[in-house]
Formats: structure tokens, sequence, C-alpha cells
């Protein structure tokens, strides 16, 4: 966030900078309000591409067996142009190549999954899924298993039948 700050003070000081070069070059002839309005549009501006473009770039330096499952897009009323485009600033990806399977409980799977939103850290949780049951079990500290792998029954969670990162998940090869 702080490198982004600074990012954009740059972008703007040069932005007024060739602006302030080329009324010179033009010997006084641009407005005097041109200089400070073209570094704060600058600003402005990068700030906006850099907001857009955070989930596209993020999502793109994932590894290859990473799959973005979900994503959110939402409006704020301190940036009324996020109405007419939506803004993503979070979203969920399932690591396909660690799947892995228990065959005394079929139907299940281990994966982890990313957690990733805009001005947080990233989290990696790993879950175990009902691909049958549609239901989640988050693999916390206090989460128990059975000698077979089964996990707690009171640790799952009622998932719905078309949630993303459950079809995802359960859609993937296992490998």
């Amino acid at each position: 966030m702080f490198l982004e700050l600074i990012a954009t003070f740059v972008t703007g000081f040069g932005v007024a900078g060739i602006v302030l070069l080329l009324n010179k070059m033009l010997r006084g002839r641009l407005p005097r309000w041109l200089v400070p309005a073209s570094g704060g549009l600058a600003m402005i501006a990068f700030a906006i591409w850099s907001e857009y473009s955070w989930y596209p770039r993020t999502a793109g330096q994932l590894p290859a067996p990473v799959v973005v499952a979900w994503h959110n897009s939402e409006s704020a009323p301190w940036k009324p142009w996020t109405y007419a485009v939506p803004q993503t600033t979070r979203f969920v990806a399932v690591d396909t190549g660690t799947i892995r399977t228990n065959d005394a409980l079929p139907g299940q799977r281990m994966v982890d999954l990313y957690l990733m939103g805009r001005w947080a850290p990233g989290r990696q949780v790993r879950v175990v899924l009902d691909c049958d049951g549609a239901r989640r079990a988050d693999l916390m500290e206090d989460v128990a298993m059975d000698e077979n792998g089964a996990v707690d029954p009171a640790a799952w969670v009622q998932m719905d039948p078309s949630d993303p990162v459950l079809t995802t998940a359960c859609d993937a090869e296992v490998g």
C-alpha cells in the first residue's frame, strides 16, 4: 500500500514535470493551472488503474494448477465510477495441484484454498470438501479427524451445490 502511494505521487510529479517542461518549450503559452491539474489528474488516473488492475495482475501471477473459482466485485459511494464498472476486491483460488482423496471417504477431497483481498494479506486455508453432500470443513487447529480421516461432524458447513469453489475442486482432475 505504501509503495502504491509513492508510485501515485511519482506519477503525478512526473506528469506535472513533463507539462512544465512543455510549457517552458512553448515559452509560457500554456495556462498556469495546467501543471498542477495535469499532475492531479495523472494521480487519479494511476490510482484508478491500480485499483482495477489489481485482480488481473494478482490472478495472473498464480501458478498453473491454481484456478480462480470465485471473485467479488463491489461498488462504493466514494468511488462513483465503480457503479458503472464494479471493482473486484477479493477472490478465492483453488490449488488443484494439492487435491487429495481418501479411499475410505469417496466423494471427499482435501484441497488448499487461497483467499486474496485487496489491501489484505493473502491467506492459505486447507479444507475438506464433501462433493456429494455439498459441505465444507475448514481444517483449523481445533478440528478433529478420526483414524479413517473423517472430519468431526460439528466442523461441517453446508454449501450451495452450485458454489463455484465446490464445483471447481470437485470437477478437477486428481493427479
